[in-house]
């Protein structure tokens, strides 16, 4: 397959608005794919070479994809970067100098699916001395066969910013009209849905196991519908973790889970998802990121006491202090997760303990249709506690609201964020906000935010951004709510520091102005604030009073940080 029919996909659905039309494009696509090219079309439509949940890594800095477009093009570096300048897109940089390439390109040929793949993937593997030549050479050459549309695809696909609008939903949408028979014309003719949306929710909940359409293709490919019967989670495969929204009070949170309600302590920690096969045990966090080798003493716990060698679990892992055994702030101990080196050094300085919840898999047996309450005697068997080090999180069964209103405060003098308040049947929905539990904290919720832009700093902070502006999610869309440049601290050992945030972004400009700096959107901060505002003049309508840096989040995706309809309901309740 040439890489060209891909790329004039991309463009078609890129210019196109209506989500119709898109899934209706989508699915044309698919059902004319060899099953050879499935998996990597699949991938390749997300934006990336290989699965979700899969740990590698493309790594290819802003920086190092102007090299990449400067030996391809032959053009000269100031004229490449006062293009991406007025552009701020190195995809429609490519575009426009591969028109006209310098280079000769006599000889080239006609770009595959395959070569482009294959180059990505080699992207992942290199280290080394020479690694960023190497992967620059890497690209380059696909550049010099490509088109001058592909070249922005090709770069977009390496950036990591592709910008095509398809997502999950949309993605899983396509391949029901694709592969279920009379799935689209229900739609198209406003027919009774209930049929359809039973056949999203098979896709979806193979996708809930998985975190792998490229995998679901197939298995639809080959085997039709029946065949996603055969896809369960694997030990060892990460799925999203099941999200909470949060309620105002105690009694809110009955309302919303249901009486008798399951409660337990809210733990300021990362979550972590753990998996066990024998004597191997993999963590990862929600982002679907593998930190095995940054925790060993979680591993060690893992192995000593958890009784099963076939099990997947759901965790928090909050920092103890070595003197007082009290928690740490969850800021101190996430600088364990980008921890590379010393790691045995650290794990004695910042020790953890794993508070266990959950259990979604077991014996190879899928629990995630169980209800919580079955799940939690499944986990009572499975985990033996032992004192800071791994323990089955605090919890109690109420329908008491005086009781339970008494176990919260108790869970707040213990120094606990708050309490999470569960459905005693409600099954475990993977990366779902909605029905099985909420949380309940006594302070206005925080806003996790991406940083879109960045001002270069004066005088002594000449060296380092700052001024951050922030923005939340609509849909596929980043919208602005303020700007934020309080709580940063000046060493990183004091918090979230002015260097640690400009080492991060500077690997992210997409585009720079004077001062002003835009960047690709990775990096996602924990916000406090005083008050929500309405304001023109902002692109989400709102503003942030007083806002500051609470942490980074930097087990937090772009994907998880707050929706524009999350900041209009904390808008409402402060209201009231």
């Amino acid at each position: 397959m040439k890489y060209l029919i891909l790329a004039k996909l991309y463009e078609e659905i890129e210019n196109n608005s209506k989500r119709i039309e898109k899934t209706k494009i989508l699915s044309g696509f698919l059902k004319n794919i060899k099953k050879e090219d499935l998996k990597s079309v699949i991938y390749l439509l997300q934006g990336r070479v290989f699965p979700q949940w899969d740990e590698k890594k493309i790594g290819m800095s802003s920086r190092s994809l102007l090299k990449v477009i400067e030996k391809a093009s032959g053009e000269s570096t100031n004229k490449i970067e006062n293009l991406w300048n007025t552009e701020g897109d190195l995809g429609l940089v490519a575009e426009k100098l591969m028109v006209n390439k310098k280079q000769n390109t006599l000889f080239s040929k006609s770009l595959s699916l395959k070569k482009v793949v294959d180059n990505i993937s080699k992207l992942t593997e290199m280290e080394g001395e020479g690694t960023v030549n190497r992967k620059v050479g890497l690209v380059a050459e696909l550049l010099s066969s490509a088109s001058a549309l592909e070249a922005k695809y090709i770069v977009r696909t390496v950036a990591e910013t592709l910008r095509s609008g398809i997502g999950d939903s949309l993605v899983r949408d396509a391949l029901v009209w694709t592969y279920y028979e009379g799935a689209k014309e229900i739609i198209l003719e406003d027919k009774d849905r209930e049929e359809y949306k039973i056949y999203a929710k098979e896709v979806q909940e193979s996708f809930d196991v998985t975190s792998d359409f490229g995998e679901i293709a197939i298995f639809l490919n080959e085997k039709g519908r029946k065949g996603l019967e055969e896809l369960t989670l694997k030990v060892g495969k990460p799925i999203k973790v099941m999200l909470y929204p949060k309620a105002k009070d105690i009694e809110e949170g009955f309302e919303m889970v249901g009486k008798p309600a399951m409660i337990e302590a809210k733990i300021d920690g990362f979550r972590v998802q753990i998996h066990r096969n024998k004597d191997e045990v993999k963590l990862f966090t929600r982002r679907l990121e593998n930190v095995s080798k940054q925790f060993p003493d979680v591993i060690k716990a893992v192995k000593e006491n958890v009784r099963s060698k076939n099990v997947i679990l759901d965790t928090e892992v909050v920092g103890i202090d070595k003197d007082t055994k009290r928690p740490v702030p969850f800021q101190k101990i996430s600088q364990r997760i980008r921890r590379k080196y010393d790691i045995e050094k650290v794990a004695k300085e910042l020790p953890v303990m794993i508070n266990v919840f959950d259990v979604i898999e077991l014996n190879g047996e899928n629990l995630i249709k169980f209800p919580l309450e079955e799940r939690k005697k499944r986990l009572k068997a499975v985990v033996r506690n032992k004192e800071n080090e791994i323990e089955i999180l605090e919890h109690i069964l109420c329908d008491d609201l005086k009781k339970a209103e008494k176990y919260y405060l108790d869970c707040l003098d213990k120094g606990f964020e708050g309490v999470m308040m569960k459905s005693v049947e409600g099954m475990y929905k993977p990366g779902k906000r909605v029905g099985q539990g909420v949380k309940i904290k006594p302070v206005m919720e925080p806003l996790d935010l991406v940083i879109v832009e960045a001002e270069w700093g004066e005088g002594k902070r000449a060296k380092w951004l700052s001024s951050f502006t922030v923005a939340c999610r609509d849909g596929n869309k980043f919208l602005e709510i303020g700007k934020v440049g309080t709580g940063i601290k000046e060493k990183s050992e004091e918090g979230v520091s002015y260097e640690e945030l400009t080492n991060q972004l500077k690997k992210l400009i997409i585009s720079e102005k004077g001062r002003a700096v835009k960047v690709k959107k990775e990096v996602v901060l924990e916000i406090l604030y005083e008050e929500i505002q309405a304001s023109p003049s902002y692109s989400s309508g709102f503003a942030l009073r007083f806002p500051r840096v609470h942490m980074l989040r930097e087990d937090k995706g772009v994907d998880e940080i707050s929706s524009l309809e999350e900041v209009k309901k904390f808008y409402k309740d402060q209201k009231k």
